[in-house]
C-alpha cells in the first residue's frame, strides 16, 4: 500500500512538496480529492520581490555548520532496472557532513530545471516560479571544510517520485548534530533529477510501478541494491568521496520517507552493515523477512490515521511489527499527513497552500510546518543517537508532555480490544 497519487502530475507534486493539488492514494484504494482553495500566484524572486517570496528551510539545531558535496555514482555491474538501454545504474548522492563555520559557498535547494519539471507535472506553471522553488534558502554550504573526527553515516532515501532534495531539512539537521548523511537520488524514480552532462532524468519508473501488484516490491528491492552500492563506494578501500575519512564504518543507519522508508528495511535485510533503520510513513512493499532483522533496531514513524494505526488499512505495518525482532517502536503523529515527514510542511506553509488529508474524509494536516519538521527531526535523531551513539533517549521511552501529538502504539493491546 505505497501511496501513489492518481496521475503523473499529482505524483510529482505530492511526492516532492505535498502542495494542495495532490492527494495520496494507496496502490489498492482510489480516493476522491478534497476541495481546496486555489493558491495565489507568486512572482519570480527578483531584486524587488526576493524578500517577500524567498522560501527558507528551518535552521539545523546541532552545534556544527553543515557542508555538502554532490557525488554522482555509477554501478556498471547492473543495467538500470527501469531503462535497460542505459546499461548502468546511476545515482546522485548529496553528502552532508559536520563542517567548519565560515567555509564553503551557499548550496542550492534544487536546479531550476528540477523545479520546473515538478511544477509542470503538478499543473502549477504560472503559479509558482521555478526560481522561487529552486532558490529555497538552505543551510548547507558546498565544499565546506569538514570538522575533525569520525561520525556515524546515515543514508536517506526519498519517496517514490520525489528527489533527494525533498529531505533536505532532515539531512541538514542530522549533519548539524554530527552525522555524515548520504541523501540518494535513484535514477528514473523522480519527476526530475539532474545528472552529469546536462541531463535531467525523469520518472520512467512511475508508470511501471503505479497500480501494479509487484511494482512496489521490485522498486524497494532495487533501492536496497542501490544503497549497498553506495555503502561500497563510501566505505571501501578506494572511496569515491574525498571526505570518506569522516565516516565511522561501524556505525551506519538508514532512514527514508514513503518507499524510501520501506527500502530501509529491505536494505537492512540484505546488508548487515546497516545497524538501525527508520521508515517514515511508507508501506513495506517488500515484507520484512519472517526471521526478522537479526535483532537490529527499527522505528516505524507515521501519520496517526486510518492507514498506519495498528489494524489500519496498510496491513504491512502490522506484519512488519510482528516480525521485527529487536528494539522497536511504532509511533504515529496526530495531525500529520503522508508528507509531514519531508520538506513539504515548511515549504507549503510559506507558500500559503493548505495540505490535503490522506483520504477524502480525513482532516487537513493540523501541524504547522515548523512543528512538523521539529517532530520529525527530534524522533529520527533520538533514534540514531540511541542506537548508533548509545546515548540514552527518554524521548523514546513513552509519551511526553512536550510532544502530545506523538502516540506510542501497542498493537497487542489494540488487537485484544484494549485501545490505549
Amino acid at each position: 500500500m505505497i501511496r501513489f497519487p492518481r496521475t503523473a502530475g499529482a505524483l510529482a507534486l505530492a511526492a516532492a512538496l505535498s502542495l494542495p493539488l495532490s492527494l495520496a492514494a494507496t496502490a489498492s484504494t482510489a480516493q476522491a480529492a478534497p476541495s481546496v482553495p486555489a493558491p495565489s500566484v507568486l512572482p519570480a524572486a527578483d531584486a524587488g520581490t526576493e524578500a517577500a517570496t524567498r522560501l527558507r528551510l528551518p535552521a539545523p539545531t546541532g552545534p556544527y555548520a553543515v557542508g555538502r558535496t554532490t557525488l554522482p555514482l555509477t554501478d556498471r555491474s547492473r543495467p538500470d532496472p527501469w531503462v535497460p538501454a542505459a546499461k548502468a545504474r546511476e545515482l546522485m548522492v548529496d553528502m552532508y557532513y559536520p563542517a567548519r563555520r565560515g567555509t564553503g559557498t551557499p548550496a542550492r535547494y534544487a536546479t531550476t530545471e528540477e523545479a520546473r519539471l515538478l511544477l509542470k507535472e503538478a499543473g502549477l506553471e504560472g503559479v509558482v516560479d521555478p526560481e522561487t522553488l529552486s532558490g529555497t534558502a538552505v543551510h548547507s554550504r558546498t565544499d565546506a571544510r569538514p570538522a575533525a573526527g569520525k561520525h556515524p553515516l546515515l543514508v536517506l532515501s526519498p519517496g517514490f517520485g520525489a528527489s533527494r532534495y525533498s529531505l533536505t531539512s532532515l539531512a541538514e539537521d542530522l549533519a548539524g548534530r554530527g552525522y555524515v548523511v548520504a541523501a540518494v537520488d535513484h535514477a528514473y524514480e523522480s519527476v526530475g533529477t539532474a545528472f552529469p552532462g546536462g541531463r535531467t532524468l525523469t520518472c520512467a519508473a512511475c508508470e511501471k510501478v503505479h497500480g501494479t501488484k509487484d511494482g512496489p516490491r521490485y522498486a524497494t528491492q532495487g533501492r536496497a541494491k542501490d544503497v549497498a552500492f553506495v555503502l561500497d563506494r563510501l566505505t571501501g578501500r578506494h572511496p569515491a568521496w574525498r571526505y570518506a575519512h569522516l565516516i565511522d564504518r561501524k556505525r551506519i543507519g538508514m532512514a527514508g520517507h514513503s518507499l524510501g522508508g520501506a527500502s530501509a528495511a529491505s536494505a537492512m535485510a540484505g546488508d548487515r552493515r546497516i545497524r538501525a533503520g527508520v521508515n517514515m510513513d511508507g508501506s513495506f512493499g517488500d515484507p520484512i523477512p519472517a526471521n526478522g532483522l537479526d535483532g537490529r533496531p527499527f522505528l516505524m514513524l507515521g501519520a496517526d490515521d486510518e492507514i498506519h494505526r495498528p489494524g489500519g488499512k496498510d496491513r504491512t505495518w502490522d506484519l512488519a511489527w510482528s516480525r521485527l525482532d529487536g528494539w522497536k517502536r511504532w509511533l504515529t503523529v496526530e495531525g500529520a499527513d503522508h508528507y509531514t515527514f519531508s520538506d513539504a510542511p515548511a515549504i507549503g506553509d510559506q507558500l500559503g497552500f493548505p495540505f490535503p488529508g490522506v483520504s477524502a474524509t480525513a482532516p487537513q494536516s493540523a501541524l504547522p510546518g515548523k512543528r512538523a519538521i521539529g517532530i520529525t527531526r527530534a524522533y529520527v535523531s533520538a533514534f540514531f543517537d540511541l542506537h548508533l551513539r548509545h546515548i540514552p533517549q527518554p524521548l523514546l521511552d513513552g509519551p511526553t508532555e512536550d510532544n502530545p501529538e506523538v502516540k506510542f502504539n501497542d498493537p497487542e493491546r489494540v488487537s485484544a480490544g484494549r485501545d490505549r
